[in-house]
């Protein structure tokens, strides 16, 4: 095991990468319980039993290729926000688009990220587009799934002469009318805010595993309540139910009929800079980058496995695989090798046996997840050159158009074409000279193109 992971060279032991991947597990794995939130029954629309098994398994099997394959300390799941996203665009089709088609528009958005890093143009997109739009992307999303948790929670919601109705309803003039849950009444948002609150805390103490814990714990006071419902353990098979699976139940053909063109953009282009960043940055943390021409060769080994998980994630039945800024936690415990990542891995796949668990958290103990992700989220906002009013006003539109519009592509494609046109004007009008990478221009294009014959969402 030492000369397969070069635990000496590394300056660790079988122990100190165990207990790192345990710690990495456990603070990644609300992942288990928060994904049928998005993409189960009340969300995406596939089965409870599915959901679990993809992500426990897909979660599972590409962390463990990472860390066989590249020996870096990475785990990898079904990544926060594209989940949302692919909910949003079942919900928002009127069933137009099925599950099965949005799951063919995340292999086939895999695919051309496999092609991508091959042909090294992944590594000339992460160029091409400014550090302020790719921060205003991570902080967008962060809200965007924070107002989810928030409205799933029924924390807030339109009110009218009554109480608070459900935040879907498209009710004329009300935009202003939104308010509270109720908290004095409704149990659900009484728990959500347990758990929100104790979350909060256990997060400000720097306890690890501070989002599984809060989940569990809220879960539990749950009962008492009467929000959680155990009733379904009850003669329960733990492990998920093969006939309710979605593997291989993708729609390639269908996806493709559709012309879901959009939507891979999207999936493409969250992903392409979500990736970079925690690969660079965790890699970075764990002192893998101190050789650069290392570095820069695991890294490029990372973004092959990352890019073949996005489609074996579909093919399993389940959005986007992703690498999971989590990792960053397992690596803080002295976790430097490969045989973190497959410690975590080999966990996922041990959780299939806790299925019928993942049925009985309700969204009231998920929501606030949701809601400390997009706090996580939003740190990004700190790398936004605020002063500068051409990378403000673009990375102001693409963080709040993504929320207020209900889009992630929205956001992103006024941030795309905001920049390139300050940047065309400051260099026709002003001695400042701004480098717009010609690549920016083609993005501008392709997202013109796209509303003026598409239309907007």
């Amino acid at each position: 095991m030492d000369r397969f992971f070069k635990l000496k060279e590394h300056g660790t032991n079988v122990r100190t990468e165990i207990i790192a991947g345990i710690t990495t597990f456990m603070t990644m794995a609300y992942i288990l319980f928060v994904n049928n939130l998005f993409l189960g029954p009340d969300g995406a629309g596939i089965p409870s039993d599915g959901v679990f098994f993809a992500t426990a398994v897909g979660a599972g099997l590409v962390t463990i290729v990472m860390g066989l394959f590249v020996n870096i300390p990475i785990a990898l799941a079904p990544g926060m926000g594209l989940n949302a996203y692919f909910m949003t665009v079942v919900l928002s089709s009127n069933g137009a688009v099925t599950w099965q088609a949005a799951l063919g528009a995340v292999f086939i958005s895999g695919i051309i990220f496999l092609i991508l890093t091959v042909t090294k143009i992944r590594q000339m997109l992460l160029v091409a587009v400014p550090e302020s739009i790719k921060s205003a992307i991570t902080v967008g999303i962060g809200l965007f799934v924070a107002i989810i948790g928030f409205k799933m929670s029924d924390l807030i919601g339109i009110k009218l002469n009554g109480p608070v109705e459900d935040f879907t309803h498209q009710v004329p003039g009300s935009f202003f009318n939104l308010g509270l849950g109720d908290f004095v009444n409704n149990s659900g948002v009484q728990l959500t805010l347990i758990g929100l609150i104790l979350i909060a805390i256990l997060m400000a103490l720097r306890v690890k595993g501070a989002l599984l814990i809060g989940i569990v714990a809220t879960t539990l006071i749950g009962i008492p309540m009467g929000v959680t419902d155990v009733s379904g353990l009850s003669g329960a098979s733990w492990f998920p139910n093969v006939n309710e699976l979605a593997v291989g139940k993708l729609d390639i053909m269908g996806a493709l009929k559709l012309g879901l063109f959009e939507i891979v953009l999207v999936f493409t282009f969250v992903e392409l800079f979500d990736t970079f960043g925690t690969l660079v940055g965790t890699a970075t943390r764990a002192g893998l980058m101190k050789n650069k021409e290392e570095g820069e060769k695991k890294i490029g080994k990372a973004m092959l496995v990352d890019a073949a998980g996005v489609s074996a994630g579909a093919v399993l039945g389940t959005s986007t695989i992703t690498s999971f800024v989590e990792s960053t936690a397992g690596v803080a415990e002295g976790g430097r090798t490969g045989l973190t990542a497959v410690t975590t891995g080999v966990l996922f796949l041990l959780a299939l046996f806790i299925a019928p668990l993942a049925g009985v958290v309700p969204s009231a103990a998920t929501a606030p997840a949701l809601i400390i992700v997009g706090v996580l989220m939003m740190g990004q906002v700190r790398n936004i050159e605020w002063d500068d009013f051409l990378h403000a006003f673009p990375a102001f539109l693409t963080i709040v158009l993504m929320p207020f519009t209900g889009g992630i592509a929205n956001g992103i494609s006024a941030g795309i074409i905001s920049y390139v046109v300050l940047g065309a004007c400051s260099n026709l009008f002003t001695n400042k000279k701004v480098k717009v990478h010609w690549l920016m221009w083609v993005l501008a294009i392709l997202v013109l193109c796209r509303y003026i014959f598409l239309g907007a969402e």
